[in-house]
């Protein structure tokens, strides 16, 4: 049987004993740091780009609707607008995805801007 004692490479061993290469690179982090080597690393991808005061403050923005930065025509925060919004407010350009991300982080949906498995407000 292989073992990584015997240097054999993760791959090696994935292939040897049929498994994926994922399951052996797996099991090697925990022969060499138990079950606290397994835990998350955090966030994958890039730092957010946005100040504190920004991140802050986004959430409150988005509270506010579309409609409360210029978009009259519907209440609706897509993604792409939540990309203006921030080049607006914070002068940082982001992707209409990372705005899909940011806003998911943040606990909010890119269609409407309400919390997540919160209801939409009306306007009143």
């Amino acid at each position: 049987m292989p073992s990584f004692e015997q240097d054999v490479n993760p791959p090696e061993v994935a292939r040897r004993l049929q498994v994926s290469v994922k399951s052996a690179c797996r099991w090697l982090l925990w022969r060499q740091g138990g079950a606290e080597a397994l835990g998350s690393r955090g966030l994958s991808g890039g730092r957010c780009r946005l100040s504190a005061r920004c991140l802050e403050k986004l959430p409150a923005y988005l509270e506010e609707g579309s409609a409360a930065h210029g978009w009259v025509e519907d209440q609706v925060s897509t993604a792409a607008r939540v990309a203006r919004l921030i080049a607006r407010k914070c002068h940082v350009t982001y992707s209409v995805s990372d705005a899909t991300q940011l806003m998911h982080r943040l606990g909010f949906s890119p269609q409407m801007a309400c919390p997540a498995g919160g209801r939409a407000r009306r306007a009143g």
